[in-house]
């Protein structure tokens, strides 16, 4: 019997927990990451929400930047919400000047694109792939993806007056990335989706 894949999180900072919570509801190995050691144990990697230009600064200081990026181009599958998808963008607005990211997504995201922490939301975003009708999803200091590449396929949009189109989920192969926090509400089906990418990369 082929034993399950251990997906790790990113646990610089930020969600760590919610994730973790999440993946063992629905029955999955989970590592938390931080240190290259770490990584190496993992077929999977979640990449939560914080913020993004203090995850990037503790990912170099901890050794792990250029260990993502390699595992990112091997073809690791990788899930990043809110600031984890500001990392797995290969641009981003908005950042500081050294603001680095792990990248593996064909897109441009802008930071704090939705406003400050009192601009935070829910709203229902439809999304392909998912079964079970929109998903309730809570946006907290959130990007949203300016442009992606023929790569990269759309999976969500919010359609908020003033906001609408504006792109909240994305795929590109066995990476995947929200804008929003899906380990806040209760509902596993983003969770799910990605760990059905992970097995059926596997």
């Amino acid at each position: 019997m082929t034993p399950s894949p251990a997906i790790g999180v990113l646990a610089l900072q930020g969600d760590v927990a919610e994730h973790r919570r999440v993946l063992d509801a629905l029955g999955v190995r989970t590592v938390e990451v931080l240190s290259p050691d770490r990584l190496d144990t993992v077929d999977a990697l979640v990449v939560p929400g914080g913020e993004s230009t203090t995850m990037s600064k503790l990912a170099a200081r901890y050794g792990l930047l250029e260990p993502l990026r390699k595992r990112v181009r091997a073809g690791m599958p990788a899930y990043g919400t809110c600031a984890g998808m500001i990392m797995l963008a290969d641009r981003i607005l908005g950042g500081t000047a050294d603001q680095e990211t792990i990248g593996g997504i064909d897109m441009t995201v802008r930071r704090n694109a939705f406003g400050r922490q009192t601009e935070s939301f829910e709203a229902d975003v439809r999304l392909d792939g998912l079964d079970g009708g929109p998903f309730d999803a809570v946006f907290i200091r959130a990007p949203w993806v300016e442009d992606v590449g023929p790569g990269v396929t759309v999976l969500g949009t919010v359609s908020r007056p003033g906001e609408a189109g504006r792109i909240v989920a994305v795929r590109q192969g066995v990476l995947m990335a929200t804008s929003f926090h899906p380990e806040l509400t209760g509902d596993v089906r983003v969770h799910r989706l990605f760990v059905d990418i992970v097995k059926g990369h596997a």
